[in-house]
């Protein structure tokens, strides 16, 4: 089922028409022996009033015959056609829906709360009349269970490089747009626009992903520390043996890059202990 255009005929000229032949008709009445002629030419004037439709800006109008569909109207304004033509009005408008937040398991089986926004609009009305029950709520069910099925696929948090939910927003959000987009083609609907509006861990969880989340965090940045001391350490000695400041045994220079990572890596200031006498004391 595909939409097609269907030809009528503008609706302002027509009503001026009819209710022009309303007062002939009128006229024939009240005229001896033209009754009969005056009643029917009203009869047939009143059906053809019920030909007469509006279209609004942004939207169509499915005509159909009995059941059979004739076309789409997309032009905007007052028209007219076959009086007995069902006339089915489907916004054309552009529309917004946000899932409610959803309780589903990421790709490494730890329950989060996700939910998106999706931007979608009709462009077959066709489809959207005849291929689905109700387009609306089709487009709210089959939104629902893409979010569900994107949420499946990728990780709550990024791991090696791979593409995770709360790091990759373009990408995961390009992804559900395409599956959406195949599960509403049928329905003559295009999605605009998807995406996430919330992601959490569920609450059962969140205070345990929280510390571990911290525990990363923590540790990243002590091995940055930790990095940047041994370059320090082995820079401070290079530079000490280049301009012959001192000459340290094995066991010195041990104490010394010991004593200086303590400096480097303390999260607290350290405070100098000044030795008065022999170094070897």
């Amino acid at each position: 089922m595909q939409e097609r255009s269907v030809s009528t005929l503008p609706g302002i000229p027509a009503l001026l028409f009819i209710i022009g032949a309303y007062i002939v008709a009128i006229w024939l009445i009240i005229v001896p022996h033209l009754v009969i002629p005056g009643v029917l030419m009203i009869l047939v004037l009143s059906v053809a009033l019920g030909g007469l439709f509006s279209v609004q800006p942004n939207q169509g109008r499915v005509l159909q015959l009995f059941g059979k569909y004739i076309g789409t109207e997309r032009t905007p304004g007052l028209r007219l056609t076959n009086p007995f033509y069902s006339k089915t009005a489907v916004s054309l408008r552009v529309r917004n829906f946000e899932s409610s937040k959803l309780k589903v398991n990421d790709l490494e089986g730890n329950p989060i709360e996700i939910a998106a926004v999706v931007v979608w609009q009709v462009t077959d009305t066709a489809q959207a009349v005849f291929q689905v029950d109700d387009y609306e709520n089709f487009v709210e069910i089959q939104s629902e269970a893409a979010i569900r099925s994107l949420a499946s696929n990728y990780p709550y948090d990024q791991h090696d490089g791979e593409i995770a939910l709360r790091s990759h927003a373009d990408q995961v959000a390009r992804h559900l747009a395409e599956e959406l987009q195949a599960r509403l083609n049928s329905a003559g609907v295009e999605i605009l626009e998807a995406r996430i509006t919330h992601l959490a861990y569920a609450a059962e969880i969140a205070h345990a992903m929280l510390q571990r989340q911290q525990a990363s965090a923590i540790i990243a940045a002590r091995t940055k520390i930790v990095e940047g001391a041994v370059g320090m350490v082995h820079m401070a000695l290079e530079q000490l043996s280049a301009h012959g400041v001192v000459d340290l045994d094995e066991e010195r220079r041990a104490q010394m890059v010991a004593n200086l990572l303590v400096v480097l890596c303390s999260e607290r200031g350290t405070q100098p202990v000044i030795n008065t006498g022999s170094i070897h004391q």
